[in-house]
């Protein structure tokens, strides 16, 4: 490791270990609180959109090419790109970011939807049929309960995205991490830019070990059993 590089984790360190960066306002907490809320609102924006459309999707049995299209167009659409846009449309700092964000979440969300809901059971679909379910609560009653696993999965994935995501906000006004990230390169402390790289992806791991949790709480136990004998 040269020199250069020593001291810059060297100030990171110290930046990481000073309790006055941590509690002062518009410190880390603060800036983490404002990272959570903007990704909470990018993901719930997301999720009211793409999960019904995939469900609905995947249950109908069309839209697969609809599925793939917005999946190719909205991943070769850069988010600071669309950021830039709204930007043009008077759309600045956090809500910009949210709404990059969410279209940025969007093609996971609806894959793991509309394939979770297409890959049910047959047996289990043609069963409710047999029972005289309607077209609907075998959607809602036996093909979405068997998609939690992908859907959980493609919810995981979205929130992870949408988190390391949000520092971009900071280039367009708004708050979050990357401000930390932002200000040590508008001043040149290249240890404060470690030291918020290092915090977002700290961030990025805690939240993705919590959903890893909370996926499989929500995975109904015969579905755990059978993943478990793949």
């Amino acid at each position: 490791m040269s020199a250069g590089a020593g001291d810059v984790v060297q100030e990171a360190l110290r930046y990481l270990n000073d309790p006055l960066v941590w509690t002062q306002p518009g410190g880390v907490l603060d800036l983490t609180g404002q990272h959570l809320l903007m990704t909470l609102a990018a993901v719930g924006i997301a999720t009211a959109v793409a999960l019904p459309l995939g469900a609905w999707l995947g249950h109908s049995g069309r839209g697969s090419g609809l599925v793939v299209a917005v999946s190719n167009t909205s991943r070769a659409l850069p988010t600071l790109a669309i950021i830039l846009l709204l930007a043009t449309a008077g759309l600045f700092g956090n809500t910009a970011t949210v709404i990059a964000a969410a279209i940025f979440a969007v093609p996971v969300l609806l894959a793991g939807a509309y394939d979770g809901v297409r890959g049910a059971d047959p047996a289990a679909r043609d069963a409710a049929r047999g029972l005289g379910l309607s077209s609907a609560r075998v959607l809602w009653q036996v093909e979405v309960p068997l998609a939690v696993p992908l859907v959980a999965a493609g919810v995981r994935t979205a929130v992870v995205q949408v988190v390391a995501t949000i520092p971009l906000a900071a280039l367009a006004g708004g708050g979050g991490l990357g401000q930390i990230v932002a200000f040590g390169m508008g001043t040149q402390r290249y240890g404060q830019v470690l030291a918020g790289g290092v915090l977002v992806a700290a961030l990025c791991l805690v939240i993705d070990g919590v959903l890893a949790a909370a996926q499989r709480a929500v995975t109904p136990r015969p579905l755990r059993a059978v993943r478990a004998l793949r």
